[in-house]
């Protein structure tokens, strides 16, 4: 699957959720049940609604404080929106996405103030309506498993716009060190078109992804999200447009992965353990496997795979360098093929169990989540529930 955002009216995070949910409505549940999950329940509210100007229709995607204490450009710090989001029950890919994004946010923040990124206070971005716009974004990135996201220029607006340190240009200074490398266009109207966490999220999506060769592709769905300004002559709305391959083979789609390969003979096994589940959990990347080999002077060593997307191969390897002691690493693009699956819940015993539903070509099969039988203390409750989810989820398949 590709996604292609045609930015309109611009882009800011609550256009892009509203568009996104406009084409992925089965996800408005798990968007809502994310974002209780950082901001803690009755804390905000969140709408997701249909709306219209008279030419298009689509979405909007509302957020509003419940307590009232809160007070406007509420100063919060990028170490404690990152601890609140690392702590919340995400799921691990959502809490990725999340991170990543909100990285973008602190490091553009951090040059415009010269600080390091750890000290930089978010103002509007801090608010609470901002927190709930990313983390709903990254919901909906990881439901969609896009395995390349494009967007059309980006409309730069006019003027200024007031912020918590006073009246700044357009675009703000954080949101043109976002947009640096992109296509932009002048389209002669005013305003601000892109707002910081929109500019995130392009950067997050489409900062690291090379121009693509054309090939023939379906569109599968759409979406349009609708922004709260009314601009002069365009409407305000962000437009996804969901693509599937033109031609997939029976047996699996067909896409292009990176594979990062390294060996590590100097790491702790508890610290490499850590550093290869937080690159599990980093958007860029699919899968990691290791395995024992013999390296120089006959030392045991650790031989690390990686699975990436191609198109964010840059930050897989930088994610890399991050985690774990190598200073050397292999990478290449191969095609990959991949059956269609799902991840539905079903409850058993009271208890919910993931199971991941495959269509293969011989028929359907499910195999349930072993984490989620966890609760039960012998191996023969184990297997009985695992086999009560995977059989109701089948049943769920037929009916």
């Amino acid at each position: 699957m590709e996604i292609h955002l045609d930015l309109l009216g611009g882009i800011a995070g609550d256009m892009f959720v509203a568009a996104l949910l406009d084409a992925f409505p089965e996800a408005e549940a798990g968007v809502l049940a994310s974002v209780a999950a950082v901001a803690g329940e009755g804390v905000v509210a969140c709408r997701s609604e249909p709306h219209g100007d008279g030419t298009l229709r689509g979405r909007r995607f509302a957020v509003e404080r419940v307590e009232a204490h809160d007070q406007p450009h509420h100063h919060r710090h990028w170490a404690s929106i990152r601890a609140g989001i690392e702590r919340a029950e995400l799921p691990e890919a959502v809490r990725g996405h999340a991170v990543a994004i909100f990285m973008h946010l602190a490091e553009a923040e951090a040059r415009v103030h010269g600080v390091a990124p750890e000290e930089v206070a978010f103002h509007e971005v801090g608010a609470w309506d901002s927190i709930a716009d990313v983390v709903a974004a990254a919901h909906l990135i990881a439901t969609a498993d896009a395995s390349r996201w494009t967007a059309s220029p980006v409309p730069l607006g006019r003027g200024r716009v007031r912020t918590a340190h006073g009246w700044l240009p357009v675009p703000a200074p954080a949101t043109a060190l976002l947009l640096e490398g992109m296509e932009t266009i002048d389209d002669g109207i005013g305003g601000e078109r892109a707002t910081p966490t929109g500019a995130a999220i392009l950067r997050h999506l489409c900062g690291d992804a090379a121009p693509a060769a054309p090939k023939p592709r379906r569109l599968a769905r759409s979406g349009i999200g609708f922004g709260t300004r009314k601009l002069e002559g365009v409407p305000n709305v962000v437009r996804a447009l969901v693509f599937d391959a033109a031609e997939t083979a029976p047996a699996g789609s067909h896409r292009e992965l990176g594979v990062i390969e390294f060996e590590v003979d100097d790491q702790s096994a508890e610290d490499l353990a850590m550093g290869l589940d937080r690159l599990r959990a980093h958007a860029a990347i699919l899968d990691a496997v290791q395995m024992p080999v013999f390296g120089k002077k006959g030392r045991m060593a650790v031989s690390v795979r990686l699975l990436a997307k191609a198109g964010a191969m840059d930050a897989a390897i930088e994610a890399v360098f991050r985690e774990t002691t190598t200073i050397g690493l292999r990478h290449h693009v191969v095609s990959g093929a991949a059956l269609p699956r799902r991840a539905p819940t079903v409850t058993v015993d009271g208890l919910p169990v993931r199971v991941k539903v495959v269509d293969r070509p011989g028929g359907t099969t499910a195999k349930a989540e072993a984490d989620d039988a966890l609760a039960h203390e012998t191996h023969a409750r184990r297997a009985a529930l695992r086999r009560e989810a995977e059989r109701l989820a089948l049943e769920g398949e037929d009916a």
